[in-house]
Parts: structure tokens; sequence; C-alpha cells
């Protein structure tokens, strides 16, 4: 997400902490920032010498009772917190090390709901970048950056603000290192640890405060990646319950078995089998990761003919699965037969025991595959690896106790109803790619689109729906046909019915929300039209990140009785959504002589001039709506943001 850029240049300082405290750390310092916060950079000294370490700060000064987000804020419904960052950091002639953040206060707010405890950062907070200078180092040391931060007080926040920002410092054999002043607190332990080479990259490092997410051996995983894995162990075990893979799992357990002549043995080789099949999925998933990592996959949706070409892909694995066509494995690959007698060997065998269960899983893999394209590179290794540890866990546990063996289902109706299902929830993704690329096409005129036809907007989720809800139906008649036990049958009765109707009722949720969007995207066409035919016109300016806004969308413009106001004959309302600094909606705020939001402008034949409010009640809005239309003389002064009920 990308906002406005503001910057404003102020005085050098060069007198923080007095004469006594500058002689033993001389510092350059650059104050940048708005009323609220006070942004400066310090550095650590005035130069550096060759082998030597360094730093600078990022210094945050924060008036009495504001704040701005940590580096990693927590999750909040209806809530996007912009985080404190410094984007595209850069480093060249020394090396950068981990950010340290500043400390995390927390403090009590009320967004939209009750009030909450809220992880902040606030007061004089520092951001230390960690230098090393290498001992052949000559000339100077460049850093470059971003600095990206939203400024907070208990109940409002102003809008983002991104400062880009150039320091300088020269390598000078004969300089010393100091770390008075700012730098106190700096944690001069990272000096001792070891780091790449942060030279030319982004360095980032956790704060105190809490993502969204788990902690595993000391690192904290967002609960997304936590889902993918665990929906791609999931998918991992069903693969091996494929006709090519089902059958061939009691032979290869046999076989370590044989290998290993002892428990320990035999579960090691196990181990180096299961790390084959888990290679085998995160090798195919690296190429994508790879490109998707040089690429930006969050830009892919836009891109037509890539988000269609996608879904069509997917569509043919969805019917190559159902059994309309096969994947040939070359004569050669079969007579490929490692022997899992070593460590190397039950590397291999797991790796091909992977490669031959493609003729069925592979239409997965492709599906898979494309369907990644449009993912982070931590995303798809985390599909890829997870599929992996999931396809290789049986051969793990049947390793350590192969007289489980015993209990493995055999082949038959129930593996072919298996890819059956994989293959109409393909068709579900499929549909889902292919509306998609459809609608690129068409939100290439937001204005056009959003006068497309309901149903027309919401095709796409029903086709969504469609094929899930057959895969859900077939799912339940096949089982009940194939078994005649109760628990199968009660089982996979709740899956079907799960898969099925929560597809239906995402749909209907979306339909809704679609019938229910009263709100025109803003543009300057559509509002001077709607004036020169004499309507009134309602302009929101809003963004997801404005806290206010959400709260006054929610509690007066979305209900009566200023919804049916919005919605009788000759209002039109727009939407300004100022999420992006590219929005169209930007120019007319500065036109208004508006620097921030929420605002809600309302004009019309009767006012001489916009009647414009960042802070409004039903009552309010709806006189502002009838003055506009000539029905009423003015009873508040068109600009005042809180004027009087009428």
């Amino acid at each position: 997400m990308t906002y406005r850029i503001q910057i404003v240049l102020m005085l050098l300082a060069t007198t923080l902490f007095g004469v006594s405290a500058f002689a033993q750390s001389p510092f350059d310092q650059v104050g940048i920032g708005g009323d609220t916060v006070r942004v400066s950079v310090v550095k650590s000294a005035e130069a550096l010498a060759p082998g030597s370490t360094g730093a600078i700060a990022v210094i945050l000064d924060h008036e009495i009772g504001w704040h701005v987000h940590t580096n990693a804020p927590p999750d909040i419904p209806n809530f996007v917190a912009i985080a404190t960052e410094l984007l595209d950091l850069k480093v060249t002639g020394a090396d950068a090390g981990p950010i340290q953040w500043p400390p995390v206060h927390v403090i009590e707010v009320q967004f939209v709901g009750p009030p909450m405890d809220y992880p902040v950062f606030e007061g004089r907070a520092p951001i230390y970048v960690p230098l090393k200078v290498p001992q052949d180092a000559q000339g100077e040391i460049h850093i470059a950056f971003e600095l990206s931060y939203q400024a907070c007080n208990d109940t409002y926040c102003e809008m983002p603000e991104s400062i880009p920002f150039e320091v300088t410092i020269p390598i000078d054999a004969t300089a010393e290192a100091s770390w008075a002043g700012d730098f106190t607190d700096f944690d001069r332990s990272v000096f001792d640890q070891s780091w790449a080479d942060g030279s030319g990259t982004d360095a980032t490092a956790d704060s105190d405060a809490q993502p969204a997410g788990s902690k595993f051996f000391g690192f904290v995983v967002p609960r997304g990646i936590l889902a993918l894995a665990a929906f791609g162990v999931i998918g991992g075990l069903v693969l091996n319950l494929t006709p090519c893979v089902l059958p061939v799992i009691p032979l290869k357990v046999m076989a370590l078995s044989q290998h290993g002549e002892s428990k320990g043995r035999t579960l090691a080789l196990g181990l180096w089998m299961a790390l084959g099949v888990f290679a085998f999925w995160f090798g195919i998933g690296l190429p994508v990761a790879f490109l998707t990592s040089v690429t930006d996959p969050s830009q892919v949706f836009g891109i037509w003919w890539v988000t269609l070409g996608i879904g069509i892909i997917i569509a043919i694995m969805g019917v190559g699965i159902m059994g309309l066509f096969e994947i040939k494995l070359p004569d050669k690959v079969y007579g490929m037969n490692p022997k899992a007698d070593s460590a190397g060997g039950s590397f291999m065998f797991g790796l091909m025991t992977a490669v031959l269960g493609l003729p069925c899983f592979g239409f997965i893999a492709g599906g898979l595959l494309a369907g990644a394209a449009t993912m982070p590179a931590v995303d798809i290794l985390t599909v890829f690896g997870s599929i992996g540890i999931g396809m290789a866990a049986p051969y793990l546990i049947l390793a350590a106790k192969p007289s489980w063996v015993d209990f493995i289902p055999r082949t038959g109706p129930a593996s072919e109803l298996v890819k059956q299902i994989m293959g109409l929830l393909l068709f579900a993704a499929a549909a889902f790619f292919i509306g998609s690329g459809i609608m690129a096409i068409v939100k290439a005129d937001p204005v056009r689109a959003a006068q497309l036809p309901v149903w027309v907007k919401v095709a796409q989720w029903w086709a969504v729906a469609f094929f899930a809800t057959i895969a859900g139906g077939w799912l339940i008649w096949r089982t009940f046909r194939i078994s005649r036990k109760g628990a199968p049958r009660g089982i996979f009765l709740v899956v079907g019915l799960v898969i099925s109707l929560a597809a239906v009722a995402f749909a209907a949720q979306q339909t809704e929300k679609t019938m229910n969007d009263i709100w025109t995207p803003y543009s300057d066409e559509i509002l001077a039209g709607a004036l020169e035919d004499g309507s009134v016109v309602v302009v929101d300016f809003t963004a997801d990140w404005c806290l206010n806004c959400l709260a006054l969308k929610a509690s007066v413009l979305d209900i009566n009785p200023v919804h049916d106001k919005l919605v009788s004959a000759g209002v039109v309302p727009l939407m300004a959504d100022l999420t992006s600094r590219k929005a169209p909606g930007w120019d007319k705020l500065r036109a208004l002589g508006q620097t921030g939001i929420p605002l809600l402008m309302i004009d019309g034949p009767g006012l001489d001039e916009p009647w414009l409010s960042n802070g409004y009640t039903p009552g309010q809005v709806v006189d502002a709506i009838e003055r506009a239309a000539g029905r009423k003389k003015a009873s508040i002064t068109p600009t005042t943001p809180t004027g009087t009920d009428g």
C-alpha cells in the first residue's frame, strides 16, 4: 500500500544534549515531520574508521497524547493499522545489521468498538540501524530509506506520512567511536553477532510488539502462514489416498523394514525417505517462488490475460484429473528403482515415490503452480513445503511402527472419489481466476464497472459456489454408495455439507454486500456531471486506515435517516477512497483546502459553496442534504465541522 509523500524541510539542529554531550558524540540530524510527530536522523559519530562500528538513529518525537503504530501492529477487525517501517533501506560502504525498534508502550485506545489495550511507540522513540565498516573501506557510507508511519491519538489517526531520507557518513581512519546522547540505549551486543551483508538490502527485526501470529522456536509466525501450512499438510495427507500412491505405501514401508535391520535404523531410513518426498514438493515450488520474489504478485489480478490464463490452466488440470486425459511418465522413469539401504538411497527412494505419483496428483500440482503465481514467495514455499510434509508423514510414522501398515485402506472406488472431488475443487478455483481475469478487464474503468448489474459483479462467486456445491454433494452421494458403515457416512456427510454450505453462504454474503453498496467510485467527471444536472452530491473522503472514517460511516452514513436520504431521488453518493496515494480523490481533497480525513462534502444547487465536515451527526448530514437541494434555508455555516442539528 502506498501513501502520499509529504516532505517539509526544517532547520539543522545541533544542540539537543548540550555542549558536553556533543563533545562526546558528534552527530548530524535533520528534523522533518508534522506538528504531532517530529522526525530526525542522528549519527552516532560524524565519521567512522575502517573496521569500526556505528549506527544511525531515526528519532520520532511525539507530542504529548500522540503515538504511532509499532512496526508489527496487531490485527484489528475492520481497521488497517499503518506499521512504522523503514522502507527500501539501502546501505553502501558498510554492512547494515538488524533494526532495533523502540520500546513498546501499551495504552488504552478506542477504535471501532469498546476501549482496548494497544501497543504503540510514543515519547522520544529512536529506531536504530547498526553499521559495521569493512577493514578496507574508503570514501563514505551512504544510507537511504523511506520512513513510513501514521500518527494517532487515543481516538483519531492522521493520514500516513512517507518521508525519504539520505544520510552520508565519511570514512576517516582517525575517527573515534562515541555512544552518548540518543545512543545510550543502543544494544551494542549486536556487533558480537554475525549478520549477512546488509548493503543494498532491507534490514528488519522484531520489536517487543507481538504481531498477529504464534511463536515457534523464538520466531513469530503470522497466522495466515499457519493456516496455509495446516491446509497444505491436510492436502498432502489426502494425496496419499489417490490410486497411484495408496497401493505403494505398504510396499515402500516393507522395503524400509527389510533394509533397516533394527527399529532405530528403520526410523532413520524412513526419515530420509520422508525428506525425499518433501524435497520433491519443495523443489517444484522453488521456481514459482523465485519468479514472484522478483515481481509483484499483488498486481497480478490487474493483468487480465495473466489471471485469465491461470484460470484456464487450472480448468485444464481439473479436466485431466477427472480422467479425460492422463499424465504419462517415460518408461525409463518407471525403471528407476533406487535401493533404500542407505541415507542417500532412501532419500532417492522417497523422491521417486513422489515422482511416480504424478499421473494421479500431477494435475493438482499443475493447478497449484498456476494459482501460486498470485502469492508471495514465502506463501508459495509454505504451501508446497507443507504438502510435502503431509505426503511424507505416513512413511515416517509407519517406519517407526511398521505393524500399522495393516490399518492402511485399500484402493478402490474411494480413492477414485478423492480424485473426482479434487477435480471439482479445481474447477471452483478455475472459476475464481477466470472471473478475476474478466473483472480485471471490466475494472479498467472503475466507474463503468460500478454501474454493472449486481449479477455480473457476483457471478464469479456463484460460479465458485456452484462447483464447490457439486463437490460436496458428490462426496456425500458417492460415500453413501461406496460404504455401508455409519462412521464414514457420518464423517463425509458433515464434510460435504460444510463444503457446500460454506461456499453458498460466502457467495450470498458477497451478493448482499454488492446489493447494499450505494456508493459510486469518485471521479471529477461524475461529480461535475451530477452538479450540472442539479443533483445533490455527497462525497465521503475515506481510507482503509482511517479510524474515524470507519466509525462515522458505520454510525451515521450507513443507518437511517441518512441512508434513506442518500438513496433518495436527486442524491448522488460518491466514495473517494484515498487508501492509495494515486486515488483520484486526492486532487479534489486538496482543491477543497483540506489536508486530512474523515471529510464529508455535500454540494448542490441550494448551496453557494460546498458544505464540509470532519465530524458530523445524522441531523447535520440530513440538514445539509436538504439545504443543498434548495428545500431549506441555511441553518449552519457550510464549513463548520460540528454545527447545530437542523
